[in-house]
């Protein structure tokens, strides 16, 4: 009898949403719709950050993803102050984490 793959679970970014949200405004609350589009549009992003991140590292013919193939690809995907506040913000937590 053949074994039954597990169905891969998406991720779910809601509470991360939800805990941004009560930072920026404690007051304010979100509808569940909201929330699953606003889900949706991160998942959709993440995507797109893997895809040209992997691209990259193929072009820089690497086997290893890199922290410099994501912020390339921050940078093709999004513009201006938007992806400069990403690679900061990305930077500051890579080096928070290689702390640890």
């Amino acid at each position: 009898m053949p074994l039954k793959r597990k169905k891969r679970k998406e991720p779910n970014y809601c509470s991360y949403i939800h805990k941004v949200l009560k930072q920026i405004h404690p007051e304010l609350s979100i509808q569940q719709k909201t929330m699953l589009s606003i889900n949706s549009l991160l998942d959709d992003v993440m995507h797109r950050l893997n895809g040209f991140s992997a691209k990259t590292a193929l072009v820089a013919k690497k086997n290893t993803l890199q922290a410099t193939h994501v912020k390339a690809a921050v940078g093709l995907l999004m513009r201006d102050k938007l992806a400069t506040h990403a690679i900061a913000e990305g930077s500051k937590a890579v080096a928070l984490f290689s702390k640890k």
